[in-house]
Protein backbone atom coordinates (compact mmCIF):
# COMPACT_ATOMS: atom_id res chain seq x y z
CA UNK A 1 0.00 0.00 0.00
CA UNK A 2 3.19 2.10 -0.30
CA UNK A 3 2.07 3.11 -3.44
CA UNK A 4 2.99 7.01 -4.65
CA UNK A 5 -0.07 7.22 -6.61
CA UNK A 6 -1.83 5.83 -3.61
CA UNK A 7 -0.32 8.66 -1.35
CA UNK A 8 -0.70 11.13 -3.83
CA UNK A 9 -4.65 10.10 -4.33
CA UNK A 10 -5.08 10.69 -0.64
CA UNK A 11 -2.94 13.86 -0.88
CA UNK A 12 -5.11 15.08 -4.01
CA UNK A 13 -8.61 14.67 -2.09
CA UNK A 14 -7.35 16.19 1.04
CA UNK A 15 -6.05 19.29 -0.57
CA UNK A 16 -9.44 19.67 -2.41
CA UNK A 17 -11.56 19.60 0.92
CA UNK A 18 -12.64 22.85 0.94
CA UNK A 19 -13.13 24.25 5.31
CA UNK A 20 -17.19 23.27 4.52
CA UNK A 21 -15.86 19.48 4.16
CA UNK A 22 -17.35 19.39 0.54
CA UNK A 23 -15.02 17.94 -1.57
CA UNK A 24 -14.28 19.57 -5.14
CA UNK A 25 -15.46 17.54 -8.12
CA UNK A 26 -11.89 18.76 -10.32
CA UNK A 27 -10.47 22.15 -9.76
CA UNK A 28 -8.74 23.07 -12.56
CA UNK A 29 -11.80 22.22 -14.72
CA UNK A 30 -14.93 24.64 -14.25
CA UNK A 31 -17.67 23.39 -14.52
CA UNK A 32 -17.07 20.51 -11.94
CA UNK A 33 -15.92 23.23 -8.84
CA UNK A 34 -19.07 22.04 -7.30
CA UNK A 35 -19.63 19.22 -4.98
CA UNK A 36 -22.12 16.46 -5.94
CA UNK A 37 -23.67 13.85 -3.56
CA UNK A 38 -23.05 10.96 -6.17
CA UNK A 39 -18.72 11.93 -6.17
CA UNK A 40 -18.93 13.19 -2.68
CA UNK A 41 -20.08 10.02 -1.58
CA UNK A 42 -17.47 7.53 -3.38
CA UNK A 43 -14.75 9.97 -2.60
CA UNK A 44 -15.87 10.13 1.40
CA UNK A 45 -16.10 5.68 0.93
CA UNK A 46 -12.33 5.86 -0.06
CA UNK A 47 -11.14 8.01 2.63
CA UNK A 48 -12.46 5.94 4.99
CA UNK A 49 -11.35 2.97 3.91
CA UNK A 50 -7.95 4.56 3.48
CA UNK A 51 -8.53 5.62 7.42
CA UNK A 52 -9.29 9.53 6.97
CA UNK A 53 -12.44 9.46 8.90
CA UNK A 54 -12.27 12.55 9.70
CA UNK A 55 -12.32 13.39 5.91
CA UNK A 56 -15.21 11.38 5.65
CA UNK A 57 -16.63 12.57 8.88
CA UNK A 58 -16.73 16.32 7.31
CA UNK A 59 -18.66 15.47 4.16
CA UNK A 60 -21.23 13.63 5.48
CA UNK A 61 -21.48 16.56 7.99
CA UNK A 62 -22.06 19.01 5.20
CA UNK A 63 -23.75 16.77 3.48
CA UNK A 64 -26.25 16.66 6.12
CA UNK A 65 -26.30 20.88 6.18
CA UNK A 66 -27.02 21.02 2.63
CA UNK A 67 -29.84 18.44 2.98
CA UNK A 68 -31.48 20.11 5.75
CA UNK A 69 -31.14 23.58 4.18
CA UNK A 70 -33.74 22.47 1.78
CA UNK A 71 -36.37 20.81 4.10
CA UNK A 72 -39.20 22.32 2.93
CA UNK A 73 -38.15 21.90 -0.83
CA UNK A 74 -37.60 17.98 -0.44
CA UNK A 75 -41.09 17.71 1.88
CA UNK A 76 -42.89 19.54 -0.54
CA UNK A 77 -41.17 17.17 -3.95
CA UNK A 78 -42.39 14.54 -1.12
CA UNK A 79 -45.94 15.92 -1.04
CA UNK A 80 -45.91 15.86 -4.62
CA UNK A 81 -44.94 12.32 -5.36
CA UNK A 82 -47.86 10.99 -2.80
CA UNK A 83 -50.74 12.84 -4.94
CA UNK A 84 -48.98 11.33 -8.02
CA UNK A 85 -47.34 14.71 -9.26
CA UNK A 86 -43.28 13.99 -10.83
CA UNK A 87 -41.27 16.71 -9.53
CA UNK A 88 -39.79 19.50 -11.58
CA UNK A 89 -36.52 20.90 -12.02
CA UNK A 90 -37.64 23.70 -9.72
CA UNK A 91 -38.90 21.59 -6.55
CA UNK A 92 -36.36 18.90 -6.94
CA UNK A 93 -33.31 18.50 -4.68
CA UNK A 94 -30.49 19.34 -6.72
CA UNK A 95 -27.28 17.02 -7.81
CA UNK A 96 -24.45 19.73 -7.42
CA UNK A 97 -23.86 22.81 -4.94
CA UNK A 98 -21.44 25.18 -4.24
CA UNK A 99 -18.95 23.93 -1.52
CA UNK A 100 -20.91 26.10 0.83
CA UNK A 101 -23.87 23.99 0.33
CA UNK A 102 -26.20 26.28 -1.91
CA UNK A 103 -27.55 25.43 -5.45
CA UNK A 104 -25.86 26.73 -8.18
CA UNK A 105 -28.13 28.91 -10.55
CA UNK A 106 -26.70 27.90 -14.32
CA UNK A 107 -28.65 25.58 -15.91
CA UNK A 108 -27.87 21.92 -15.04
CA UNK A 109 -29.72 18.10 -15.04
CA UNK A 110 -30.78 18.79 -11.51
CA UNK A 111 -32.87 16.09 -10.95
CA UNK A 112 -30.48 12.75 -10.04
CA UNK A 113 -31.68 10.64 -7.31
CA UNK A 114 -28.63 8.17 -7.41
CA UNK A 115 -26.09 10.68 -5.49
CA UNK A 116 -28.60 10.67 -2.38
CA UNK A 117 -28.84 6.91 -2.52
CA UNK A 118 -24.79 6.51 -2.72
CA UNK A 119 -24.38 9.24 0.14
CA UNK A 120 -26.88 6.87 2.55
CA UNK A 121 -25.03 3.76 1.44
CA UNK A 122 -21.95 5.33 2.24
CA UNK A 123 -22.83 7.68 5.46
CA UNK A 124 -23.85 4.04 6.87
CA UNK A 125 -20.47 2.56 5.99
CA UNK A 126 -18.55 5.58 7.70
CA UNK A 127 -20.80 4.57 10.69
CA UNK A 128 -19.61 1.41 10.85
CA UNK A 129 -15.85 1.80 9.74
CA UNK A 130 -15.24 4.83 12.04
CA UNK A 131 -16.79 3.25 14.96
CA UNK A 132 -19.22 6.40 15.58
CA UNK A 133 -21.63 5.23 17.98
CA UNK A 134 -24.27 7.62 18.00
CA UNK A 135 -25.66 9.99 15.04
CA UNK A 136 -25.89 13.67 15.90
CA UNK A 137 -29.52 14.63 15.42
CA UNK A 138 -29.26 16.84 12.41
CA UNK A 139 -27.85 14.15 10.59
CA UNK A 140 -30.53 11.71 11.67
CA UNK A 141 -33.10 14.42 10.49
CA UNK A 142 -31.08 14.50 7.41
CA UNK A 143 -31.61 10.62 7.55
CA UNK A 144 -34.82 10.29 7.43
CA UNK A 145 -35.56 12.68 4.88
CA UNK A 146 -33.53 11.60 2.40
CA UNK A 147 -35.52 7.92 3.06
CA UNK A 148 -38.81 9.31 2.61
CA UNK A 149 -37.42 11.19 -0.62
CA UNK A 150 -36.21 7.92 -1.87
CA UNK A 151 -38.89 6.21 -1.20
CA UNK A 152 -41.61 8.57 -2.67
CA UNK A 153 -39.36 9.44 -5.65
CA UNK A 154 -37.98 6.47 -7.02
CA UNK A 155 -41.09 5.41 -9.51
CA UNK A 156 -40.47 8.59 -11.42
CA UNK A 157 -37.70 9.27 -13.97
CA UNK A 158 -34.85 11.35 -13.74
CA UNK A 159 -31.28 11.57 -14.81
CA UNK A 160 -28.86 9.46 -14.63
CA UNK A 161 -24.99 9.26 -13.14
CA UNK A 162 -23.82 10.82 -16.14
CA UNK A 163 -26.28 13.50 -16.17
CA UNK A 164 -28.35 12.63 -19.33
CA UNK A 165 -31.47 10.84 -20.23
CA UNK A 166 -34.06 12.95 -17.75
CA UNK A 167 -36.81 11.14 -19.11
CA UNK A 168 -35.81 7.18 -18.25
CA UNK A 169 -35.90 4.74 -15.40
CA UNK A 170 -32.11 4.43 -15.24
CA UNK A 171 -30.88 0.88 -13.52
CA UNK A 172 -27.41 2.13 -11.92
CA UNK A 173 -29.79 4.80 -10.48
CA UNK A 174 -32.07 2.08 -9.44
CA UNK A 175 -29.91 0.09 -7.65
CA UNK A 176 -28.19 2.85 -5.92
CA UNK A 177 -31.38 4.06 -4.18
CA UNK A 178 -31.97 0.49 -3.01
CA UNK A 179 -28.16 0.27 -1.83
CA UNK A 180 -28.61 3.14 0.72
CA UNK A 181 -32.64 1.90 1.55
CA UNK A 182 -30.76 -1.46 1.95
CA UNK A 183 -28.10 -0.41 3.86
CA UNK A 184 -30.22 1.70 6.25
CA UNK A 185 -32.92 -1.03 6.93
CA UNK A 186 -30.13 -3.48 8.25
CA UNK A 187 -28.15 -0.57 10.08
CA UNK A 188 -31.62 0.09 12.00
CA UNK A 189 -34.38 -2.29 11.14
CA UNK A 190 -36.26 0.37 8.70
CA UNK A 191 -39.08 -2.00 7.66
CA UNK A 192 -40.35 0.74 5.43
CA UNK A 193 -36.83 0.75 3.85
CA UNK A 194 -36.59 -3.01 3.40
CA UNK A 195 -39.95 -2.78 1.34
CA UNK A 196 -39.31 0.00 -1.07
CA UNK A 197 -35.55 -1.82 -1.54
CA UNK A 198 -37.29 -5.11 -2.32
CA UNK A 199 -39.80 -3.33 -4.30
CA UNK A 200 -37.21 -1.63 -6.39
CA UNK A 201 -35.43 -4.78 -6.72
CA UNK A 202 -38.04 -6.54 -8.10
CA UNK A 203 -38.89 -3.70 -10.62
CA UNK A 204 -35.34 -3.73 -11.81
CA UNK A 205 -35.44 -7.44 -12.42
CA UNK A 206 -39.01 -7.49 -13.85
CA UNK A 207 -38.36 -4.47 -16.47
CA UNK A 208 -34.74 -3.87 -16.87
CA UNK A 209 -33.28 -7.18 -18.19
CA UNK A 210 -33.22 -8.02 -22.26
CA UNK A 211 -31.28 -11.52 -23.08
CA UNK A 212 -30.29 -12.24 -20.19
CA UNK A 213 -28.44 -9.00 -19.51
CA UNK A 214 -29.20 -5.77 -17.15
CA UNK A 215 -29.57 -2.64 -19.60
CA UNK A 216 -28.69 0.83 -19.18
CA UNK A 217 -32.74 1.91 -18.69
CA UNK A 218 -36.05 0.50 -18.76
CA UNK A 219 -37.17 0.14 -22.31
CA UNK A 220 -33.33 0.37 -23.92
CA UNK A 221 -31.44 -2.96 -25.02
CA UNK A 222 -28.18 -0.92 -24.23
CA UNK A 223 -24.96 -1.94 -21.86
CA UNK A 224 -23.96 1.00 -19.65
CA UNK A 225 -20.70 0.31 -17.02
CA UNK A 226 -22.14 1.57 -14.48
CA UNK A 227 -24.12 -1.37 -14.15
CA UNK A 228 -21.03 -2.70 -12.37
CA UNK A 229 -22.82 -0.85 -9.35
CA UNK A 230 -25.65 -3.05 -9.48
CA UNK A 231 -23.37 -5.41 -7.46
CA UNK A 232 -20.22 -3.37 -6.30
CA UNK A 233 -20.87 -1.96 -4.06
CA UNK A 234 -25.04 -1.57 -4.03
CA UNK A 235 -25.61 -5.67 -3.90
CA UNK A 236 -29.33 -5.57 -5.65
CA UNK A 237 -27.44 -8.52 -7.33
CA UNK A 238 -24.58 -10.37 -5.77
CA UNK A 239 -21.32 -9.99 -7.65
CA UNK A 240 -21.67 -13.63 -8.72
CA UNK A 241 -25.10 -13.86 -9.83
CA UNK A 242 -25.44 -15.15 -13.39
CA UNK A 243 -27.32 -12.11 -14.54
CA UNK A 244 -24.44 -10.08 -13.16
CA UNK A 245 -21.90 -12.26 -14.76
CA UNK A 246 -23.54 -11.97 -17.70
CA UNK A 247 -24.05 -7.99 -17.47
CA UNK A 248 -19.96 -7.68 -16.92
CA UNK A 249 -19.47 -9.92 -19.79
CA UNK A 250 -21.05 -8.04 -22.25
CA UNK A 251 -19.89 -5.08 -20.48
CA UNK A 252 -16.35 -6.35 -20.85
CA UNK A 253 -16.99 -7.36 -25.11
CA UNK A 254 -18.49 -4.41 -26.12
CA UNK A 255 -17.11 -1.58 -23.30
CA UNK A 256 -13.40 -2.45 -22.83
CA UNK A 257 -10.84 -1.98 -25.30
CA UNK A 258 -8.60 -5.12 -25.55
CA UNK A 259 -6.00 -4.39 -22.84
CA UNK A 260 -7.15 -0.74 -22.03
CA UNK A 261 -9.80 1.01 -20.31
CA UNK A 262 -13.85 1.36 -20.37
CA UNK A 263 -16.08 3.43 -21.87
CA UNK A 264 -19.19 4.81 -20.58
CA UNK A 265 -21.39 3.56 -23.58
CA UNK A 266 -21.06 2.51 -27.09
CA UNK A 267 -22.96 5.73 -28.65
CA UNK A 268 -21.15 8.11 -25.79
CA UNK A 269 -19.35 11.28 -27.62
CA UNK A 270 -18.31 13.04 -24.45
CA UNK A 271 -14.76 14.29 -25.37
CA UNK A 272 -15.28 12.08 -28.05
CA UNK A 273 -15.99 8.92 -25.81
CA UNK A 274 -13.10 7.53 -24.19
CA UNK A 275 -11.62 5.43 -21.40
CA UNK A 276 -12.50 6.06 -18.17
CA UNK A 277 -10.17 5.80 -15.04
CA UNK A 278 -13.04 5.39 -12.28
CA UNK A 279 -15.25 2.97 -14.33
CA UNK A 280 -12.10 0.98 -15.25
CA UNK A 281 -10.71 0.79 -11.44
CA UNK A 282 -14.79 0.04 -10.93
CA UNK A 283 -14.17 -3.01 -12.96
CA UNK A 284 -11.09 -3.87 -11.05
CA UNK A 285 -13.31 -3.61 -7.63
CA UNK A 286 -15.99 -5.99 -9.49
CA UNK A 287 -13.01 -8.21 -10.24
CA UNK A 288 -11.93 -8.25 -6.27
CA UNK A 289 -15.94 -9.20 -5.22
CA UNK A 290 -15.34 -12.12 -7.53
CA UNK A 291 -11.58 -13.25 -6.61
CA UNK A 292 -10.31 -12.72 -9.68
CA UNK A 293 -7.41 -11.32 -8.69
CA UNK A 294 -5.23 -11.25 -11.24
CA UNK A 295 -7.10 -9.29 -13.61
CA UNK A 296 -7.89 -6.85 -10.77
CA UNK A 297 -3.81 -6.14 -10.08
CA UNK A 298 -3.72 -5.88 -14.28
CA UNK A 299 -6.30 -3.04 -13.96
CA UNK A 300 -4.64 -1.59 -11.03
CA UNK A 301 -1.59 -1.66 -13.07
CA UNK A 302 -3.41 0.33 -16.05
CA UNK A 303 -4.65 2.84 -13.57
CA UNK A 304 -1.34 3.76 -12.92
CA UNK A 305 0.36 4.24 -15.89
CA UNK A 306 -2.86 7.18 -16.65
CA UNK A 307 -1.62 9.48 -14.02
CA UNK A 308 -0.03 12.61 -15.20
CA UNK A 309 3.82 13.17 -14.49
CA UNK A 310 2.80 15.03 -11.62
CA UNK A 311 0.74 12.16 -10.34
CA UNK A 312 -3.02 13.38 -10.81
CA UNK A 313 -6.09 11.08 -12.87
CA UNK A 314 -7.97 12.47 -15.18
CA UNK A 315 -11.52 11.46 -15.56
CA UNK A 316 -11.32 10.13 -18.87
CA UNK A 317 -8.27 9.36 -21.59
CA UNK A 318 -8.81 10.31 -25.42
CA UNK A 319 -7.51 6.84 -26.65
CA UNK A 320 -10.15 4.28 -28.69
CA UNK A 321 -12.12 7.16 -29.21
CA UNK A 322 -15.64 5.71 -29.97
CA UNK A 323 -16.29 8.92 -32.23
CA UNK A 324 -13.19 10.87 -32.62
CA UNK A 325 -15.03 14.23 -34.51
CA UNK A 326 -16.23 15.18 -31.29
CA UNK A 327 -12.94 15.52 -29.06
CA UNK A 328 -12.02 18.88 -30.64
CA UNK A 329 -15.97 19.87 -29.67
CA UNK A 330 -15.76 19.99 -26.14
CA UNK A 331 -12.07 21.09 -26.32
CA UNK A 332 -13.58 23.94 -27.47
CA UNK A 333 -15.94 24.14 -25.35
CA UNK A 334 -14.68 23.67 -21.72
CA UNK A 335 -10.39 23.21 -22.68
CA UNK A 336 -8.67 19.64 -21.02
CA UNK A 337 -10.30 16.92 -19.67
CA UNK A 338 -11.09 17.42 -16.16
CA UNK A 339 -7.69 16.78 -14.20
CA UNK A 340 -7.48 15.72 -11.26
CA UNK A 341 -10.91 14.12 -11.28
CA UNK A 342 -11.07 13.12 -7.21
CA UNK A 343 -13.87 10.36 -8.19
CA UNK A 344 -10.88 8.39 -10.24
CA UNK A 345 -8.67 9.20 -7.36
CA UNK A 346 -11.33 7.87 -4.85
CA UNK A 347 -12.16 5.22 -7.01
CA UNK A 348 -8.17 3.88 -7.30
CA UNK A 349 -8.06 4.14 -3.45
CA UNK A 350 -10.73 1.75 -3.00
CA UNK A 351 -9.40 -0.67 -5.82
CA UNK A 352 -6.00 -0.83 -4.00
CA UNK A 353 -7.59 -1.16 -0.36
CA UNK A 354 -10.56 -4.03 -1.60
CA UNK A 355 -6.79 -5.95 -3.08
CA UNK A 356 -5.05 -5.46 -0.26
CA UNK A 357 -7.87 -6.79 2.04
CA UNK A 358 -8.40 -9.63 -0.61
CA UNK A 359 -4.27 -11.34 -1.01
CA UNK A 360 -3.59 -10.26 2.95
CA UNK A 361 -7.24 -12.06 4.30
CA UNK A 362 -7.90 -8.94 5.83
CA UNK A 363 -11.85 -7.73 6.01
CA UNK A 364 -12.72 -4.67 3.60
CA UNK A 365 -14.43 -2.78 5.49
CA UNK A 366 -17.13 -1.91 2.99
CA UNK A 367 -19.94 -4.67 1.63
CA UNK A 368 -19.18 -8.52 0.98
CA UNK A 369 -20.96 -10.40 -0.80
Amino acid sequence: MESSLYEHSISVILNNQHSSGAYVASPSFAPYRYSWFRDGAFIAYAMDLAGEHESARRFHEWAGRTILRYESKISRCIENAHRGIPPTEKDCFHCRFTVEGMEGDDEWANHQLDGLGTWLWAMIQHLKMSGFSAMPESWQRAVALVRRYLTALWPFPCFDCWEENGERLHTYTLAAIYGGLQAAADLWGDQRARETAEEIRSFVLENAVQEGHLVKFVGSREIDANLLGVATPYRLLSAEESLMRSTVGRIEKELRSPGGGLHRYQRDTYYGGGEWILLTAWLGWYYVDTGQLERAQGIKAWVETQATPEGDLPEQVPVNLNDPSYYPVWLERFGTIATPLLWSHAEYLILCEALQARLTGSTLKGPQS
